[in-house]
């Protein structure tokens, strides 16, 4: 071999070996300051509880962290995110030890957003199995070692429950806003749920009257309701609609689509069944007397399904019932609607597709849009709405119908004896009467 060839050779070993030492030094400093388990004494001794806190540096917001034991050993975030902000994110846990341990997130936006900015996200954290994590926060990637005052989250559903849930049934309501007083419907629905065998009523609450605050509080009381404050007027300028060319905004509906997949989360060790519907909403069977028995028959003969799909069904509230037999003059001073005296349903349209709501075993659901599940691990069923439909009292979408085009169906009707009674009491009770 040449001298000069053997010159060459060396050199470029020399080169390699210089590039291969600078690499490593610059990785492990890197990966050092991204990821080290450090001791601090930085951990909170009390981790946040409010619903919405701002990441710092970021157009992210976290609402609740929980552990999910399914497809892998991860603590994932409920969040909002914009849409256009695609910074990398680090989590931060907080050990049982009270060291912190930092790991790249994986960011996932969900698919629905309807056109508006911001949209619900979920923050994947890889969990490092010797840290027995309490806690967990996120930071942007120029922030990782600026700890100080930052709000960490308390990680939730640590115990993994497979039966023998607190409740067999629970109702998530997304969101209540713009001083919401629609107290007689408030009051009816739940009772009606009572009777239907619902044990645990949740609400995400972004402003209501104070008579229906005191309603809230009466419930509360009683152990069938959890109010979940939502302040997310206080961060984000929501949309009063589903529309973003109509309604504008920066996030669809007040932040429903996070609220429901935080409530999802929330109960998933809780309850056996979940419903997620609107507050003027009422997921009624109409073959079996109570939701115990529809659910029993509709899981035996649908093996393997998560999700069931109930039809939504319109009952104007401008028809109102001629007998006048609900027209009480105590409900008479409460306001809000009488859905009582709304007996009258609009007819199926062809070719038009009903809107659904659901009841969904809260495990095998990932994330969830309003009308359906994103992603789930089980099936879909639609059950069929002479089995199971909501009655839902609200202004009419087919306007131009007159009472005689509409179908009689006053199935609530039936609970007229326990009903009426149950919701007497609450009434007098609060004295909430104007």
């Amino acid at each position: 071999m040449h001298c000069g060839a053997k010159v060459c050779i060396i050199c470029g070993c020399l080169l390699l070996l210089v590039y291969w030492i600078g690499f490593h030094q610059i990785y492990s400093t890197f990966n050092s300051h991204l990821q080290p388990p450090i001791q601090s004494h930085g951990c909170p001794q009390y981790p946040l509880e409010e619903t919405i806190a701002p990441v710092k540096g970021s157009r992210h917001f976290m609402v609740a962290a929980y552990e999910d034991h399914r497809e892998r050993r991860v603590t994932r975030i409920i969040g909002i995110n914009n849409r256009e902000d695609h910074q990398p994110l680090n989590c931060v846990f907080c050990c049982a030890d009270n060291k912190l341990v930092y790991k790249e997130a994986e960011i996932d936006m969900h698919s629905d957003h309807f056109g508006f900015p911001f949209v619900t996200t979920d923050t994947l954290c890889k969990e490092e199995p010797s840290c027995n994590a309490t806690q967990v926060t996120i930071l942007g990637h120029g922030d990782v070692m600026e700890i100080k005052d930052v709000r960490f989250l308390p990680i939730r559903n640590q115990e993994k429950r497979e039966d023998a849930f607190p409740y067999e049934f629970t109702v998530c309501i997304s969101n209540l806003f713009g001083n919401y007083n629609n107290v007689l419907q408030f009051i009816q629905t739940i009772e009606v749920y009572k009777i239907l065998g619902i044990e645990r009523v949740l609400i995400y609450n972004t402003s209501c009257s104070p008579l229906l605050e005191k309603v809230l509080q009466y419930y509360k009381e009683e152990g069938t309701l959890e109010v979940v404050p939502w302040p997310i007027t206080s961060f984000l300028n929501p949309s009063s609609g589903w529309n973003f060319q109509e309604h504008k905004g920066d996030l669809h509906y007040y932040g429903q689509l996070t609220t429901l997949n935080d409530c999802i989360y929330r109960n998933m060790y809780r309850t056996k069944y979940l419903l997620l519907n609107d507050i003027d909403e009422i997921i009624v069977p109409y073959q079996h007397n109570n939701l115990h028995k529809l659910m029993e028959q509709l899981a035996m003969q649908n093996p393997g399904t998560s999700v069931f799909l109930i039809e939504n069904h319109i009952f104007p509230k401008n028809y109102f019932d001629d007998s006048k037999r609900f027209v009480l003059p105590l409900w008479k001073r409460v306001p809000g609607i009488n859905i009582m005296e709304h007996i009258y349903r609009e007819p199926d349209r062809k070719n038009v597709y009903n809107p659904t709501k659901m009841i969904i075993n809260p495990r095998q659901v990932v994330q969830t849009s309003v009308h359906s599940v994103l992603k789930s691990m089980g099936r879909t069923f639609k059950v069929p709405p002479d089995v199971s439909r909501i009655v839902h009292v609200r202004v009419p979408l087919q306007g131009h119908l007159t009472k005689e085009q509409l179908h009689v169906d006053a199935k609530l009707w039936e609970y007229e004896a326990e009903l009426i009674p149950n919701i007497n009491k609450v009434i007098e009770k609060l004295g909430i009467v104007d």
